[in-house]
């Protein structure tokens, strides 16, 4: 959670300069369930994302030199500086990819579940969603797929209360839990904290175990809050669409120093994150300083990845 937070926060310091042509949608307080899947999924696993997909990208274990020049528009990228931070993807960490577009991920990781499946192989596709993208036909079509086959998938929900500035009461009915109404469709749900680290790895894990023992798919709904707002680098508690007191009480329960309060006086811990903190540091600017340097990508270039016969050769390098 640390390193996403301080890469996400450098994306945000950096962002004015105007050498980042892309929107940025940033997970900047709500880091724990991207941190979490992220330790609880194996290698083999699949996952697919959102339009904010950093932390995600980065809980994966996707490489941060890519992402920093796929923001930038470099050939460094990890989309070769063609999808910017919308559209990123790390094959070789089984990051299959993230979109602009609210719920259009989700077939796309129902589609890798269920090659899994016909594959016969042990393995898990996650699919992280906000609370939006259960208002998508994509979405219903989906989970009523998923539970009708017993596909090998999770939904991870990060419910953040918001699309964009419309809260949840004018887009569901009243009264709703998304867990439950998910439940209604035949899948294995559960809900929680998704400012508290331990409790996401907790339920994660649970879900993951489910699937993998032939419980068929799981949904996991976290409620956490972002800080900035909906697209770009800034506070946005000023329009209106959210409340002062309501942004400060999310604050108040950071997931980082949350997690950070449990650790108590433990003096060898906190050295040992003091070193993190400085590693992540010197990461960061490396990153940021191979991305400015790396040259953008050639016109003539342009035609590469659009077929699949070359797709896996050009795409995705760390």
């Amino acid at each position: 959670m640390i390193y996403i937070r301080a890469v996400e926060e450098a994306i945000a310091d950096r962002y004015a300069e105007q050498e980042m042509r892309c929107p940025t949608h940033l997970s900047i307080g709500q880091e724990a369930p991207a941190a979490a899947a992220g330790l609880c999924l194996r290698d083999t696993d699949y996952v697919v994302s959102t339009h904010r997909g950093h932390a995600h990208y980065l809980g994966r274990g996707g490489g941060l030199v890519a992402m920093i020049g796929e923001l930038y528009g470099k050939v460094t990228g990890c989309a070769r500086g063609r999808g910017g931070s919308m559209h990123l993807v790390d094959t070789s960490v089984g990051f299959m990819g993230t979109t602009a577009v609210v719920g259009n991920s989700i077939p796309v990781g129902l589609g890798l579940a269920k090659a899994i499946q016909l594959d016969g192989r042990d393995a898990v596709t996650c699919i992280f969603i906000g609370d939006a993208a259960v208002e998508t036909g994509s979405f219903y079509e989906s989970a009523n797929f998923a539970a009708t086959v017993d596909l090998p998938v999770l939904f991870v929900c990060e419910n953040n209360l918001y699309s964009v500035y419309t809260p949840m009461e004018p887009r569901q009915p009243e009264g709703r839990q998304i867990h439950e109404m998910v439940g209604s469709i035949g899948l294995q749900v559960s809900h929680g904290n998704g400012n508290d680290a331990d409790e996401c790895m907790t339920l994660i894990t649970e879900a993951v175990s489910t699937i993998r023992d032939g419980g068929g798919p799981c949904f996991v709904e976290l409620n956490t809050y972002r800080w900035r707002e909906h697209c770009g680098p800034n506070y946005d508690n000023d329009l209106g669409y959210r409340t002062l007191e309501e942004f400060e009480s999310w604050r108040d329960n950071d997931p980082i120093e949350l997690i950070q309060s449990r650790i108590g006086d433990d003096s060898v811990v906190r050295q040992r994150l003091a070193k993190h903190r400085e590693w992540v540091t010197s990461e960061i600017e490396e990153a940021f300083a191979r991305a400015k340097a790396a040259p953008f990508p050639r016109s003539e270039e342009a035609y590469l990845d659009e077929y699949a016969d070359n797709l896996g050769s050009n795409l995705c390098h760390r």
